[in-house]
């Protein structure tokens, strides 16, 4: 059936902002328009303010010290700056130029290792199972005592496939590695303490828990232990030497309203989208013949469901359904047209990775807005494969 509304089930590439963001960002476009560093007036002093209530409300969301929150221009930049920063540091020249990873980080993971090897360094990365998730005993004899930095993301972004965390940081602890969790897709959505977890580094972003685009953090542990990190960006030391340049004080405001949100309407909110998820789930497998859900179901993300279809190429799909938003790999590959490097890692075959699509739901999404969504996509799956036999 036609949809005559757009429906936005792709909250996984970016999250639409809330209007409860947007205006307590508003006034920082305006009149409460200093810059944070000028501390020698009133205005100066009203945006500085504004960026540590911010820092300490997005501290609280993972159960952070608002000093180990670091402003950055998004998450991949968080990435960056917490590995490259890391090797980087001399606190950590007495160690072999080692790296931990996994095959299905996101590109801002994988992209900075590449670069990394290229200036001497090497990196292990690990496979993981049909269920996208890594294989601790791999991990163990991965990791060494000359090994600096482990990354492995919390919860990937395509499939939704959440990792070990808290065993991992275990097996990097007993060796000495720090560790660093891209938390981008997770962050917002599921409980996150960093104490729990046992993470040393944290990425995030805003735009991904219904903040603007263009501003994310990295936690820094200070302590027990206190991570040695190097700017890679220069040229004023703001954030505490780590990130120079001026703060984008309504972005960070936005990030900050955001957090404490999601913070407040997190169980309830949750609880709600993984139901949706699940009815969508439950449609999908009795509806359409040939699916099969890529990720593990017991551990993944509460609004996410990556799924491939039999006998149907998923970019051909959604060009007949263009009021249903929805993906087919990661938003940051998806311009490449290239099979998804997540499913492969899991062993997926060609086929399945061109028929495999992401549906991720948000705080907007509506129990309506899925059974229309369900009767669309029924219906193109059905068109398609009768033209195909036709």
């Amino acid at each position: 059936m036609p949809v005559n509304a757009p429906i936005y089930l792709d909250y996984n590439a970016t999250t639409p902002m809330d209007p409860r963001v947007l205006e307590a960002m508003t006034p920082y476009f305006l009149d409460k328009f200093g810059n944070a560093a000028s501390r020698n007036h009133a205005l100066g002093c009203e945006a500085a303010s504004a960026v540590e209530i911010a820092r300490q409300q997005i501290a609280e969301l993972i159960a952070a010290d608002p000093r180990e929150i670091i402003f950055t221009s998004g998450a991949t930049e968080a990435v960056n700056l917490g590995i490259k920063g890391v090797v980087e540091s001399p606190f950590y020249a007495h160690k072999d130029h080692h790296i931990v990873t996994v095959r299905t980080e996101h590109k801002a993971v994988l992209d900075t290792c590449a670069w990394l090897e290229t200036k001497g360094w090497t990196v292990t990365y690990l496979p993981v199972d049909a269920n996208g998730i890594i294989d601790l005993k791999q991990l163990e004899a991965a990791v060494t005592d000359q090994t600096v930095l482990v990354s492995v993301m919390h919860a990937n972004n395509e499939t939704g496939v959440i990792q070990p965390i808290r065993a991992i940081a275990e097996l990097c602890k007993v060796h000495g590695a720090l560790f660093l969790s891209d938390a981008t897709q997770s962050v917002g959505k599921e409980q996150i303490n960093v104490a729990d977890f046992g993470v040393d580094l944290l990425a995030m972003s805003a735009h991904k828990m219904y903040g603007p685009k263009g501003v994310g953090a990295l936690f820094v542990r200070r302590r027990k232990p206190r991570v040695r990190c190097e700017a890679i960006i220069h040229g004023g030391g703001h954030e505490r030497g780590l990130r120079s340049g001026t703060l984008n004080v309504p972005g960070i405001v936005g990030m900050g309203a955001a957090a404490k949100l999601c913070r407040q309407e997190m169980s309830t909110e949750q609880a709600r989208i993984r139901h949706l998820r699940d009815e969508l789930q439950r449609y999908f497998c009795s509806g359409i013949r040939g699916i099969v859900i890529n990720g593990s179901i017991e551990h993944r993300l509460s609004n996410t469901i990556n799924i491939s279809i039999d006998d149907i190429d998923s970019e051909v799909l959604m060009r007949d359904i263009p009021g249903v938003a929805v993906s087919s790999s990661s938003a940051c590959t998806s311009a490449a047209l290239q099979p998804s490097y997540v499913l492969g890692a899991m062993g997926r075959s060609d086929e399945q990775m061109a028929g495999s699509i992401r549906f991720s739901l948000g705080r907007f999404t509506t129990e309506n807005e899925i059974a229309l969504a369900v009767e669309a996509f029924a219906s193109a799956v059905s068109s398609l494969r009768n033209n195909v036999n036709s």
